[in-house]
């Protein structure tokens, strides 16, 4: 899968490292290298259709202006459209983003239950996949933290390859 991504500060990293001793229940905890913020999934089967989609993308970005985003929260998707359970994460709070990915929606058709109005939830992933005792517990101990807040701007967006984990190209906003 590739994705329009917006990368996060040292500062976001840094708070969910401090979070990690309360994450000890969940198989799978991102790094930090791991850690991004997802505007919107980007459809491409193979790498001509990716340089076309990266195109629309930018063409769509175009005038775009660099957003704030903010952090100060830590919550969960007790049970994700896709993927296993619980979800934990940090919640991205910004006007900017949403209509970033406004503007990709009008382009690549969004996801189901994903994308779509007022199914985009921006947020940067902690951890996944707890069960049992012990990770209904590690969830209500993070479930509606306040932590930071951590406020940036977000001045560039990145093509992400999920599948290697690594970023493809870049774009910076203004756009």
């Amino acid at each position: 899968m590739y994705s329009v991504n917006a990368p996060v500060p040292p500062a976001v990293n840094e708070l969910a490292d401090d979070l990690r001793p309360a994450l000890s229940a969940f198989a799978r905890v991102r790094e930090w290298h791991e850690r991004t913020l997802l505007l919107k999934r980007v459809p491409a089967d193979d790498r001509k259709e990716l340089r076309t989609a990266w195109q629309t993308a930018k063409d769509a970005l175009r005038g775009a202006p660099a957003v704030e985003a903010r952090v100060s929260e830590v919550d969960t998707f007790d049970d994700p459209p896709n993927g296993s359970s619980p979800v934990v994460y940090l919640a991205v709070e910004s006007p900017g983003i949403h209509e970033l990915h406004a503007r990709l929606c009008e382009v690549f058709e969004p996801v189901p239950i994903l994308e779509g109005g007022d199914d985009y939830d921006p947020h940067v992933t902690l951890a996944r996949d707890a069960d049992g005792f012990r990770g209904r517990r590690a969830v209500e101990n993070v479930r509606g933290r306040e932590v930071g807040p951590v406020t940036w701007t977000i001045e560039e967006l990145e093509l992400y390859d999920a599948r290697h984990g690594e970023r493809v190209d870049s774009i910076s906003l203004p756009a």
